[in-house]
Formats: C-alpha cells, sequence, structure tokens
C-alpha cells in the first residue's frame, strides 16, 4: 500500500475532452428535441382551432348537406378529408424544403470540413415523416369533425 504523496495519477485529456463533448451534444440535442415537440404540440393545436374555425364558418353548409340526406359521419369525414390534405400538403412541403436545403448545407459543410453527405434525408423517414403530419392533423382536426357533425341542421340553416 503506497501513501498518496507516493501515488501516481494518470489523467487523460484526451478522453475528458471527448466525455465532455459527448455530454454537450447529448444536452444540446435534448433541448432541440424539447423545442420540437413544443413546436410540434403548438403546431397540432393550431390545426385544430383552424378547423373548428372553418366549422363554424360553414355552418350554413353543414346544415344544407344535413338537410338533403348527409349523415353525421359523412359531414365528419368531409373535415377529416379537409385536414388529412392539410397534413399532406405541410408534410410533402416539409420534405421538399429539406431536401433543397440540404444541398446548401452539405456544399457548406464541404468547404469547411471536408465531410460530404452530412446532411441527408432517408426516403423512407421522408415518407414515414409525411404519414406522421397527416396523422397529426388527423387527430387534431378529429374533434372539431365530430362537433360539425352534431350541429342540428335546423340551428345550422338559421344561422347567418
Amino acid at each position: 500500500n503506497k501513501s498518496a504523496n507516493e501515488q501516481l495519477l494518470f489523467s487523460d485529456s484526451a478522453e475528458m475532452l471527448t466525455d465532455l463533448t459527448g455530454t454537450l451534444v447529448n444536452t444540446i440535442s435534448y433541448v432541440l428535441i424539447g423545442f420540437a415537440a413544443i413546436s410540434l404540440l403548438v403546431s397540432t393545436i393550431m390545426i385544430g382551432i383552424i378547423t373548428y374555425v372553418s366549422v363554424i364558418e360553414r355552418t350554413k353548409e353543414i346544415g344544407i348537406l344535413r338537410s338533403v340526406g348527409a349523415r353525421k359521419k359523412d359531414i365528419s369525414r368531409v373535415f377529416n378529408a379537409e385536414t388529412l390534405i392539410i397534413g399532406f400538403t405541410a408534410g410533402t412541403l416539409g420534405v421538399v424544403l429539406t431536401y433543397l436545403l440540404s444541398i446548401p448545407i452539405n456544399a457548406i459543410v464541404f468547404n469547411l470540413t471536408g465531410i460530404t453527405g452530412i446532411a441527408a434525408l432517408n426516403p423512407l423517414s421522408a415518407v414515414l415523416l409525411i404519414g406522421g403530419s397527416m396523422v397529426l392533423t388527423l387527430i387534431a382536426g378529429s374533434i372539431p369533425s365530430k362537433m360539425a357533425a352534431k350541429k342540428d341542421p335546423v340551428i345550422a340553416l338559421r344561422t347567418e
């Protein structure tokens, strides 16, 4: 057993720097994931609000459709179809912008570091992102579409 004065301590600064960098990258990643989750939640709520406003603005149209024989689920399907179209359009726009922005990002990173293909979007991921966008908009529009389906046709036709 050696005393504290006789012990040799070895410190690997490269490993310590790697651990510190890894911790920093993980922390930044968690913060960015948090911001993305908050953004996704807010946008889902906003899509629900937009669909609700659409239902309110089209109350007379809902009354006419119900009076000519449209069932409650037919009215609900109209608004669900609209939200799916919005989700598809938004998801596709996001994927196209990602592909377009990856070109200059890759060029800048290559010029600075010599690394190629740092920004890339897998086609399967792109399809999943579009599908996820459609599912989120469908979820956001489900409550307003149910509200539209429950409107009484007589009361809906009286609105101005």
